[in-house]
């Protein structure tokens, strides 16, 4: 066969298997569908639970039975992503409603992981196996090969609540995102009530009966009055704050006791609000506290906060929305699969969509029941219709040949072959004109049937299916009959299935913490040579100022209030707030200064560390490896950013090579590797802006290289080693920026 060489552009193709890719992992992967608000691993792991009949009546069944019969059959993802989503679904702190009843260890609302699948157990819940599975026989849902086309899998689940908002979801897709908070049960099925009564109704009006989220966790809703945007759009901010209550104790003593968290603080977050606290503690932010301590347990959260005597517990209450997890935000964004295509939707939308999905559902369950009552009306029209003649099918019967003889008698009345006793029996039978169907049963009816009461029996069953057959036809027929059959089934799982709101929804004002003021005081900052550093009192370093000075590379004098700039050959310059430094005895080791700022020991070098204060006041010398040098004014360095760039370099190989003090120095000595030498005075630096280059200091000869600067006062006598001989630096003959030098 002759090869076929199809040219196409390297980005048309890129282009169109990423779209392809990305389709594929927001529709089939990470984002729920609106109609069943379920993923597709969540709905193909339920649908499989069914299959296997592992039904909440019945007994459990390994979870690693479940997850491989998945996996084998509709999800070939792999393991893990499926038993992840069998683990959520039965996981009460995470869903308003669990699918799925979990037998064994599932993990817990502090973050521990559930046990491997070969040790849990699982089955289908009740409301699951009547709400989310119910009917599937009788072809409500379209089913849709599954990846080798060797099984058929549900397209959706017949579910009849709008598990979207009553379970919430969470996913990321490519480019998008899901977050949806879960709902209370019984509040949306109102909604979806109040809707089926008037489809006009607006999402105000909605409001009325879905008060707000739901979270199993509780907790409480502050910000009340941005709901009615937020489920307009279906995107916002929930403030969510976990509830806290005063208990007291024996001798007078208190305790803030947090019964309920915020949703996002489920897992990991809770050992970080624990740290918070003692981290509020150490650093003297909330001295009230005396005790923290976690008695969570089964029955529920219980985070206890013993307190001094006399302690202001609102203010700590604030204090702890404030700076901790307990009061935190949930971001919003209903999005969700509607018809085939990602879509943002409001509260309104996500109802109308499962209304619709309702009465669809409905449609097709009555037509298959419609068409079965009809089937059995046709038999028993038959059967009666056989019942009155049966002496003539008794004689066709024994005067016949074959079964087909018969059948093609009984529906078209053909005699030919058949032997009668009399010839008006012949005549009888040629007016036959019974169904097919109606022929089949009649071969297969039995004698005890021509008894009276069974035939009596027939009679009244007949007119049972001609009653269904009525009542299908109007509800198929009539919207408002439809919709109340839609109505009382909803009301049916609601009066089973709802349960109180756990979440208080509520307007409450943003915390405000005005933090006591800092009393001013001076401090000294010492930093060894392994860039540990604290801060101690004055007179704890005077006490012990000859250890301190042998010991501490930098040592910088300024107050409490003021912030500690370092200054690296990386051109960066790295600024912490003084209070935010270990403040304590001067035998304690200190914090490495690479966990206080974003400074990286392995890429930088510190070249000068100084109070912000003292150098708003000076003027700083920055001198390149280049041979670059300027003089930047202080007060350029003066801001409140954690890192940022103090001087422009060239080129990621161009480093700083030395940064002096202005104000300290009446002339500077440059030395080149080659053993060149040139003394400027001060004055012949330019000033510059820190992002500027900056100007050359001295003129170097080809391969040679800036080593060394020295920076000198005139009173000042520096005299190096230089080849073996003394060289003293401030007996040089002054020269301008830029020169040769001398060689020595």
């Amino acid at each position: 066969m002759e090869e076929k060489i199809i040219r196409m552009e390297y980005s048309e193709i890129m282009q169109k298997s990423y779209i392809d890719y990305a389709m594929s992992v927001i529709i089939a992967r990470a984002l729920p569908d609106v109609r069943d608000g379920l993923k597709p691993v969540q709905r193909r792991t339920l649908y499989d639970m069914m299959e296997l009949g592992i039904y909440h009546d019945r007994p459990f069944r390994k979870c690693a039975r479940i997850v491989g019969d998945t996996m084998g059959k509709y999800h070939p993802h792999g393991d893990s992503s499926i038993y992840d989503a069998l683990v959520v679904m039965a996981q009460d702190f995470k869903k308003g409603q669990p699918l799925v009843d979990g037998h064994g260890n599932f993990g817990s609302i502090e973050g521990d992981g559930a046990a491997a699948m070969r040790y849990t157990e699982a089955r289908l819940q009740k409301i699951t196996q009547e709400v989310y599975l119910k009917d599937m026989d009788k072809g409500i849902v379209n089913y849709l090969p599954n990846f080798d086309e060797t099984e058929k899998e549900p397209e959706v689940l017949p579910v009849r609540i709008p598990n979207l908002l009553v379970n919430g979801a969470d996913g990321i897709a490519v480019g998008m995102a899901t977050n949806i908070p879960p709902h209370n049960l019984g509040e949306v099925i109102d909604a979806e009530l109040a809707f089926i009564r008037n489809k006009d109704i607006t999402t105000e009006e909605l409001l009325q009966y879905v008060k707000g989220p739901d979270f199993p966790t509780g907790g409480i809703v502050v910000n009340k009055k941005d709901l009615p945007a937020i489920y307009e759009s279906g995107t916002g901010k929930l403030r969510i704050r976990g509830k806290v209550e005063l208990e007291k104790g024996k001798n007078g003593k208190q305790f803030l006791v947090v019964t309920e968290i915020p949703y996002t603080m489920i897992g990991a977050n809770i050992g970080k609000f624990l740290c918070d606290v003692a981290d509020l503690v150490e650093t003297r932010k909330a001295p009230e506290i005396i005790d923290i301590s976690n008695q969570s347990s089964k029955e529920g959260i219980r985070i206890v906060l013993e307190l001094r005597r006399g302690a202001d517990v609102e203010k700590l209450k604030n204090l702890l929305y404030k700076k901790t997890r307990l009061e935190d935000t949930f971001g919003v964004n209903m999005l969700a699969v509607a018809e085939g295509r990602p879509e943002t939707l409001g509260l309104r939308k996500v109802i109308e969509h499962h209304v619709e999905f309702l009465f669809d559902l409905t449609t097709k369950k009555y037509t298959a029941l419609l068409e079965k009552e009809l089937e059995k009306k046709e038999i028993q029209e038959g059967l009666i219709r056989a019942c009155d003649i049966i002496d003539l099918i008794i004689e066709i019967i024994r005067g016949s040949k074959s079964q087909k003889q018969v059948k093609d008698c009984l529906t078209m009345g053909i005699t030919e072959g058949i032997t009668f006793k009399k010839k008006v029996s012949e005549k009888a039978a040629k007016n036959l004109c019974f169904t097919q169907k109606q022929a089949t049963a009649i071969l297969e009816m039995r004698l005890y049937k021509l008894i009276g009461l069974e035939i009596e029996a027939l009679m009244k069953e007949n007119q049972e299916t001609l009653q269904k057959i009525a009542r299908y036809d109007d509800i198929l027929d009539n919207y408002d009959s439809m919709a109340e059959v839609i109505s009382e089934d909803l009301l049916a799982i609601k009066n089973e299935f709802a349960r109180p709101r756990r979440t208080l929804i509520t307007d409450a004002e943003a915390v405000v913490i005005q933090e006591a003021p800092v009393q001013e005081a001076e401090v000294v900052i010492l930093m060894d040579r392994f860039g540990y550093v604290r801060s101690v009192d004055p007179a704890v370093y005077e006490r012990n100022k000859e250890a301190a000075d042998q010991e501490s590379k930098y040592i910088v004098r300024c107050m409490n209030t003021d912030r500690l700039c370092i200054f690296t050959d990386a051109g960066k310059m790295h600024s912490i707030k003084v209070l935010d430094l270990p403040y304590g005895k001067f035998r304690d080791k200190g914090t490495p200064i690479d966990n206080l700022c974003n400074y990286s020991s392995s890429t930088e070098q510190i070249l000068l560390v100084s109070a912000l204060q003292k150098i708003k006041e000076d003027k700083l010398i920055f001198v390149s490896s280049a041979g670059m040098i300027k003089l930047v004014d202080g007060n350029e360095f003066s801001t409140a950013k954690r890192v940022i760039q103090a001087t422009k370099l060239s080129g990621e190989e161009e480093k700083v090579l030395s940064i002096g003090i202005g104000s300290a120095c009446e002339t500077l000595v440059f030395q080149s590797q080659k053993g060149f030498f040139l003394r400027v005075p001060i004055s012949e630096v330019p000033e510059k802006k820190k992002g500027a280059l900056g100007m050359r200091s001295m003129n170097l000869a080809t391969g040679d290289v800036l080593e060394q600067v020295y920076y000198l006062a005139n009173s000042q006598d520096c005299t190096i080693e230089y080849k073996g001989k003394s060289l003293c630096l401030n007996r040089m003959k002054l020269a301008k920026r830029g020169g040769s030098g001398t060689k020595h």
